[in-house]
């Protein structure tokens, strides 16, 4: 019988990462080698370039003024090559469904309480509505066609509004028509919105809305009644 072993799985180390990020990045931009080479010369160039100007002229100066631009150069084709993969990444999930639900739990931080999970959904044409809780107040999200999506995002407003009164409400519809927030400004444009509310009051909506929630989701289902509509429509 072979042993059991309670080792926590390796996690690939700090190079079999850039790796996997490099090759990932470079399929949506062929050009990436040489723009992280040219990074890298320039920063290599103004530093022996700073040697040169700084007296005493001396090697060893230059050297060091080198390898500082060389470090810079690395540093800066890393920001840049994070910078670029996270374009990628959007450009490869956009108009997938789910790809709200990806962005909402993965690129906001603590300052937000989100899921993965849509809260509604629409089953045959698979519009989905997500929501996002934190300082700003609460946002509810759009993932399909405007206009199928009115009324579920109608219903998870009047929802919120229910048990968070006062507190802002930013409804976005996902999307590249006019009024819509493209999937890669998802995020940012969520940071930007002003701070309303303070901790406690952030944790008591929270609070309500799962709630709220959890009572729908326990109600039960009248006799002719499609129950995988119900489900689909009601907050997980």
């Amino acid at each position: 019988m072979a042993a059991r072993t309670s080792a926590p799985e390796k996690r690939p180390g700090f190079f079999k990462q850039i790796t996997a990020l490099f090759r990932f990045t470079r399929e949506a931009y062929p050009w990436l080698p040489w723009l992280l080479i040219g990074i890298l010369l320039v920063g290599v160039g103004v530093g022996i370039g700073i040697g040169f100007l700084i007296p005493p002229l001396v090697w060893w100066s230059v050297l060091l003024w080198g390898v500082t631009g060389l470090m810079a150069g690395i540093l800066a084709s890393l920001m840049t090559m994070t910078r670029l993969s996270t374009k990628a990444m959007y450009r490869k999930i956009e108009g997938r469904p789910g790809a709200a639900g990806h962005v909402l739990s993965t690129s906001l931080g603590r300052n937000w309480q989100t899921s993965d999970m849509p809260v509604a959904v629409n089953p045959k044409t698979q519009e989905a509505v997500y929501r996002a809780i934190g300082r700003g107040g609460v946002v509810i999200v759009g993932e399909g066609s405007r206009g199928r999506l009115t009324r579920l995002m109608n219903e998870e407003r009047t929802k919120v509004q229910r048990v968070a009164q006062g507190v802002p409400i930013t409804v976005i519809y996902l999307g590249n028509g006019e009024g819509d927030v493209k999937i890669d400004d998802l995020s940012k444009t969520i940071k930007a919105l002003p701070k309303k509310i303070d901790k406690t009051t952030m944790a008591a909506i929270i609070r309500r809305v799962d709630s709220v929630s959890q009572s729908l989701a326990s109600l039960p289902i009248p006799k002719g009644v499609d129950p995988t509509k119900v489900r689909a429509q009601r907050p997980r």
